[in-house]
C-alpha cells in the first residue's frame, strides 16, 4: 500500500481513538484524577515508551532544532494536553469536539503564512465543507447535550485548537530531518518539564491502590493509545502529507465522539464505570453532517495528492 495512503488510514485510526477519548477522559476528571494530574501521568508514561523506542535507533538532534523543538513540547504536549483536559473536565465531549473544528482552518492558514503551502480551491472547499458538517452538529443536540458544557471550558478548549494548530505547523518541517519517534522523544521530555509543576499534587493525591479494573483499563487506554500510539502516528503521518490534511481530519472527531457516547450508551456506562456521558441523538441530519464533513476530508486529501 502508498504510504500516503497508510497516511490517510493512520490519521482514521489517530481521530478514532481521539472520538472514544472524549468520553473515556471526562468519565475519569476530577473525581479519580485531576485534569493536570492526569496529564502528568500521559507524558510520563508515554514519554518513557518513545525513549524506549527511540534507544533502538538513536538519532542525533541539531543543537540549531532545539528551539523549534521546544515550541513544538510547549504547543504539542504542555499547552495542548493541559487545555484539552481542564477544558473537557468542564465542558460535554460533543461540546470540545465541535470547538476542535477550529484547528483546521487555523492550520490552512498558518501552512499558507508560514510553510508556503498552496491554498487550492479543493482545499477551501474541503475545510469549508468539514466546518459546515461539524458545527451543524451543535443545532442538532438534543436539550440534554449541552449540560455540564461551561463557557470557561470551552474557551480553554479553544485554546487548545489553537495550540494544535501551531504545533501542527511548527512540526512539519522537523518531520524532513527526524523520525517521529526522535521527534516525540525530545518533545515529551521537554513537555514533561513543563507540566511537572501543574499535576504534581494531583498525581499523588490519586488513590492508585484502590483504582476498579475499568478505570485501570481506561487509564491505559489514555495514556498507551491516546498519547502515545496516537501521537507516533498523528506525526509520522505528518511526514506523508500536508499540515492542512493532518489538521482537516480532526472534522471527524465530532462524529466519532458521538458514535463513541452511543456506544458506550448501548454497552451500559454503569458496566463499563465510566460516568457522566450522555446519550446522544444519531438520525438522518446527523449523518448528511458526517457525510459532509467526510467530503470535506476527501477533498482537501485530493487536493494534496494532486500538487
Amino acid at each position: 500500500m502508498p504510504r500516503r495512503a497508510l497516511a490517510h488510514l493512520a490519521l482514521f485510526a489517530v481521530n478514532f481513538i481521539y472520538g472514544i477519548n472524549y468520553v473515556l477522559a471526562k468519565g475519569l476528571m476530577p473525581t479519580v484524577i485531576g485534569a493536570s494530574g492526569f496529564i502528568l501521568l500521559r507524558v510520563v508514561c508515554a514519554g518513557l515508551l518513545f525513549w524506549l523506542l527511540r534507544a533502538l535507533r538513536p538519532e542525533r538532534i541539531a543543537l540549531a532544532d532545539l528551539g523549534r523543538i521546544l515550541l513544538c513540547a510547549l504547543f504539542g504536549v504542555a499547552l495542548n494536553q493541559l487545555m484539552f483536559f481542564h477544558g473537557l473536565m468542564r465542558t460535554t465531549p460533543l461540546n470540545a469536539s465541535i470547538i476542535m473544528v477550529a484547528t483546521p482552518i487555523l492550520v490552512l492558514v498558518l501552512s499558507a503564512v508560514l510553510l508556503s503551502e498552496r491554498v487550492t480551491w479543493s482545499k477551501a472547499l474541503g475545510v469549508t465543507f468539514g466546518a459546515s458538517g461539524a458545527l451543524a452538529l451543535i443545532f442538532l443536540k438534543p436539550g440534554g447535550a449541552s449540560s455540564g458544557a461551561t463557557v470557561v471550558g470551552d474557551l480553554f478548549i479553544l485554546i487548545n485548537a489553537t495550540s494544535y494548530g501551531i504545533y501542527l505547523v511548527l512540526a512539519k518541517p522537523l518531520m524532513r530531518k527526524y523520525s517521529a519517534v526522535t521527534l516525540m522523544a525530545w518533545s515529551f521530555l521537554f513537555g514533561f518539564i513543563m507540566v511537572l509543576p501543574f499535576g504534581f499534587s494531583e498525581f499523588m493525591a490519586v488513590a492508585w491502590g484502590s483504582l476498579s479494573t475499568p478505570v485501570i483499563v481506561s487509564m491505559l487506554f489514555v495514556v498507551v493509545l491516546v498519547t502515545f500510539v496516537a501521537y507516533l502516528m498523528n506525526t509520522w503521518a505528518l511526514g506523508k502529507v500536508s499540515a492542512s490534511v493532518v489538521g482537516t481530519y480532526i472534522y471527524m472527531q465530532p462524529v466519532l465522539a458521538v458514535a463513541s457516547t452511543w456506544l458506550f450508551m448501548r454497552v451500559g456506562q454503569e458496566r463499563l464505570g465510566i460516568p457522566g456521558v450522555h446519550d446522544p441523538t444519531i438520525g438522518i441530519p446527523q449523518v448528511l453532517c458526517a457525510l459532509a464533513i467526510f467530503t470535506g476530508v476527501y477533498l482537501v486529501g485530493r487536493a494534496d495528492a494532486v500538487k
